[in-house]
């Protein structure tokens, strides 16, 4: 031992090494942009809408207008939440501009 940590080991004096505590980060919650069915939005402007907004290709984007038809709504995608409701602004504004009333919509995933 070092004749100064035997004199702080005396008086009482320990060097201590402290490490700072990182905080936890955890994943921000994702959010599901739904399409939901309605009787009057032709099918070929879902699928263009897919398309456009969502990125799909033309047999991913009609898979997944045919499901809205079928079951009522249909996933558009997985976002963070300024994303998803991105998206779902750009569609209601684009449906709205053609007299079209698609609803699309998000909750958490």
């Amino acid at each position: 031992m070092s004749e100064h940590e035997q004199d702080n080991e005396e008086n009482g004096v320990f060097d201590l090494a402290v490490e700072e505590a990182r905080p936890e980060v955890k994943k921000p919650p994702l959010y599901r942009v739904l399409l939901l069915n309605d009787d009057y939005t032709p099918m070929e402007f879902v699928v263009d809408i897919l398309e456009s907004v969502f990125g799909m290709e033309r047999t991913r984007a009609t898979q997944v207008m045919l499901e809205v038809h079928t079951k009522g709504k249909g996933v558009c995608g997985v976002y963070n939440y300024e994303i998803a409701e991105t998206k779902v602004a750009q569609v209601m504004s684009i449906a709205k501009q053609h007299q079209h009333p698609l609803l699309c919509t998000m909750e958490e995933s």
